[in-house]
């Protein structure tokens, strides 16, 4: 397959009528073949109305199909071989290995999908059978499942051109839950988005779905993206990217005639609280995971810990030299774009000039290096001057981190209590230390998602019980997480049906239970046909 710089509408590959741009190489500043073009509005509208025209074929599509459209996606994709990984790399920046292994987990997520949507919990069906004879009020019969929103749109992250783009999570649970995805894909990385959407759109014709179950648009977001959001047809929109970006659409979709939700991923600074008596036995190993885990990405992952919490004393001392020793070691890294370069130069030294900041290490600067380079930075604060100065908790997005350093454990939970949302949250501790620390703890589950013990937040597992969400400003809506088998809740709704006819009832509601799924019947979990 070869990048073209069209756009796929309605089954169709075309030229955007919204102006060209070209893909730039981050680690050299150079423009990229070919010239790329944009969709305007009237092709937004197009994409938007086929999505809706695809919607109820889609929706109503056997669990056999939809899953084996998932499984088509993902072997389409591995299919594109060196082709896709090159391209990922010369756009991103990322070596060849985390392009691979996210293209694994790429595929792996779709191939999980198809998997739950074959085992079908995620359908929730409840039966409450008729009692007819019931005083003083006969009950009626009473079915409920989950079925599909309708069309979503999702918005390409920068920071995983394969994982959370075309085909990334959000779609593949969009797809698994029924829905028609519109993708509007990263200007960061245009051709990986292409090559990804050729091979869904051969998953489509070969699985004879609709042509409108999928579209790319590319274009800038505040005018592709903008149109997309408010097509009435829209249903739903997954975000992954800044805070500005992701509230910019909250807007957009509560200000419609119909509001609908944004489930926006907006980052996190993911502190983590290094308990005493792990520290005191083990502060240089720590140390030298967290740099690790800092640098990992050139520090662009969600999940990146920029914020340490430990008590004040020789432990704690030796945990930043060391840490300082690691960091002024790495090169300076390149970063997605020049854009979040010159973000993240700016979030430094904006943190750094903050009263009772100290700078303790940076990392080799870029040479010559014409790329978009970012140097790894370990920043300090006494943890009275982070709790007077709320500017302390905004992210760096970025191989950058700030110690807070606290004088006692009650310090350290104040500290906490002025944090907002997380995603993660990791503690450091001695086997049975926590135990000790429950306020503290019962403080950072309040504020994230996920909570590791004795590990480093980078790197999420996709599975059935992932939760990759939390507390604003870290998500939209805490409730929902956009990694694991259970991001399709994002893209699902209720529907009761009461007294239906029988005849009538979709397959996971009929009496004789067709697709052998687990179901709700009269308050006991059961595959028995009724």
């Amino acid at each position: 397959m070869t990048i073209a710089g069209k756009q796929l509408i309605n089954g169709e590959w075309v030229d955007g009528r919204g102006g060209t741009y070209q893909a730039i190489d981050p680690s050299t500043g150079a423009k990229l073949d070919p010239v790329l073009t944009m969709a305007s509005a009237e092709q937004v509208t197009c994409a938007v109305v086929a999505a809706q025209e695809a919607s109820s074929a889609f929706r109503h599509a056997s669990l056999d199909k939809r899953a084996s459209f998932l499984r088509a996606c993902a072997d389409e994709i591995m299919a594109l071989g060196d082709t896709l990984v090159l391209r990922a790399m010369a756009e991103s920046g990322l070596p060849r290995v985390r392009i691979e292994g996210e293209r694994g987990r790429t595929c792996g997520q779709l191939n999980l999908f198809a998997d739950t949507v074959l085992e079908g919990t995620f359908l929730d069906v409840r039966i409450d059978t008729a009692l007819p004879d019931r005083q003083p009020f006969p009950r009626p019969d009473l079915r409920y499942m989950n079925q599909a929103i309708g069309p979503v749109v999702v918005f390409g992250a920068s920071n995983f051109p394969l994982a959370f783009s075309a085909a990334g999570g959000d779609t593949a649970s969009a797809f698994a839950a029924g829905c028609p995805v519109l993708v509007k894909g990263h200007s960061s990385h245009p051709g990986t988005c292409e090559l990804v959407a050729q091979a869904i759109d051969k998953a489509v014709k070969s699985s004879g779905l609709p042509a409108g179950v999928f579209s790319l648009l590319m274009g800038s977001g505040r005018e592709v993206g903008a149109a997309l959001v408010v097509a009435p047809e829209v249903k739903a929109v997954g975000f992954t990217g800044s805070f500005g970006g992701g509230m910019a659409l909250v807007e957009l979709a509560a200000k419609r005639k119909e509001p609908i939700p944004v489930f926006a991923e907006m980052g996190s600074i993911n502190p983590v609280v290094l308990l005493p008596e792990t520290l005191a036995a083990n502060a240089e190993k720590i140390a030298e995971g967290f740099v690790g885990s800092l640098n990992m990405g050139v520090g662009q992952f969600c999940t990146n810990p920029g914020l340490v919490l430990a008590i004040e004393g020789e432990a704690m001392n030796r945990f930043i030299n060391r840490a300082a020793d690691c960091l002024a070691q790495l090169p300076a890294g390149v970063m997605l774009n020049e854009g979040i370069q010159q973000a993240y130069d700016k979030n430094v030294v904006a943190i750094a000039s903050q009263y009772g900041v100290e700078k303790k290490a940076i990392g080799k600067d870029r040479g010559d290096n014409p790329g978009f380079c970012g140097q790894p930075t370990l920043l300090t604060v006494s943890a009275a001057d982070f709790i007077a100065n709320p500017e302390l908790t905004e992210e760096m997005f970025g191989p950058a981190a700030l110690v807070v350093k606290c004088r006692d454990l009650g310090e350290m939970e104040s500290a906490v209590k002025g944090l907002r949302g997380q995603l993660t949250a990791t503690i450091h501790a001695a086997e049975g230390e926590m135990s000790g620390y429950s306020e503290l703890i019962d403080l950072l589950t309040q504020r994230v998602g996920r909570i590791l013990v004795n590990g480093f937040p980078t790197g999420v597992e996709v599975c059935h019980s992932m939760v990759h969400s939390g507390p604003f400003p870290a998500c939209t809506d805490a409730r929902f997480t956009s990694v694991g088998t259970a991001a399709m809740n994002r893209f699902l709704r209720p529907v009761c049906l009461q007294n239906y006819p029988k005849e009538l009832l979709p397959e996971p509601l009929q009496d004789n239970n067709p697709l052998t799924i687990w179901r709700l019947v009269n308050g006991k979990l059961s595959k028995e046909m009724l």
